[in-house]
């Protein structure tokens, strides 16, 4: 019988055998993380509701997507911000495989940090993915060259932020490589970036690769330069080190009695 353990005494011929732990009415499965969170299902509805009004107002990728040139010459700085929620309207796994990623990642790290962090961070990656793109446009590389003139669409740049930020904090949690095979998240954003770092300086595909190891880069530095890292590791362990001294102020001592229940806390 499948699901139930059973002791050595309940083979006995004649009696009936007997579960040892109880059964449970039902069996539940779930797949993915669990139920959306407050920001990620916001953002889910938002990049589908700009890929709604792109496939109607096409225009609104040429005045919404990231063009380090539009930037800088004719300053329309909203751009960094708003090329996150634009997709290909001529190719729907873009938006699928982006938006499936945020909710994969997103949700579990929505959680561990808490909605105002999770949404802090992603715009910072996001932005900072963007920002990324238009300064390394400004290199004076042939392989960098295209990118000035480029436009630039999509939410990789926080996406890629996002795994970073799981591998991280679950390195070891498996995730399907190429949907295929289980990869380690810490290997799986190592090969990622990788891939990005050999396609930006090929010059093939060198625009969105950028604006990837961007969202690498910024989410690795956001990460160890105050909430994480080095840094916020040194102020938990100060203090843990003076809460347990607070502590020890209050213990309570019986006289008379065995060290095994000396202290009370």
């Amino acid at each position: 019988m499948i699901g139930a353990q059973f002791a050595w005494y309940d083979s006995q011929p004649g009696y009936l055998a007997m579960p040892r732990y109880p059964r449970s009415p039902a069996l539940t499965y779930s797949l993915g993380p669990g139920p959306i969170t407050p920001a990620v299902r916001i953002l889910l509805w938002t990049n589908i509701a700009v890929y709604v009004a792109t496939l109607i107002f096409h225009s609104l990728v040429d005045w919404l997507g990231l063009i380090p040139q539009d930037v800088i010459v004719r300053h329309w700085i909203w751009q960094p911000v708003t090329y996150m929620f634009l997709h290909d309207v001529h190719n729907l796994t873009h938006i699928l495989f982006n938006m499936l990623g945020l909710w994969m990642f997103g949700v579990e790290l929505e959680r561990q940090w808490g909605t105002r962090f999770f949404v802090k961070y992603y715009a910072i990656t996001g932005i900072g993915a963007g920002l990324t793109t238009i300064l390394v446009s400004l290199l004076p590389f042939h392989a960098t060259s295209a990118i000035y003139y480029s436009n630039t669409i999509g939410a990789s740049g926080a996406l890629y932020g996002l795994l970073l930020a799981f591998a991280l904090y679950y390195p070891n949690r498996p995730i399907l490589m190429f949907l295929l095979f289980p990869v380690p998240a810490k290997y799986f954003v190592m090969i990622l970036g990788a891939i990005a770092f050999l396609t930006s300086i090929s010059g093939s595909g060198a625009v969105a690769a950028t604006t990837h190891l961007g969202g690498l880069l910024v989410g690795y530095i956001y990460l160890n330069s105050g909430r994480g890292g080095f840094t916020a590791e040194i102020k938990y362990r100060y203090t843990k080190w003076k809460m347990n001294r607070m502590r020890r102020k209050f213990d309570v001592y019986s006289g008379g009695r065995s060290d095994w229940d000396r202290n009370v806390h």
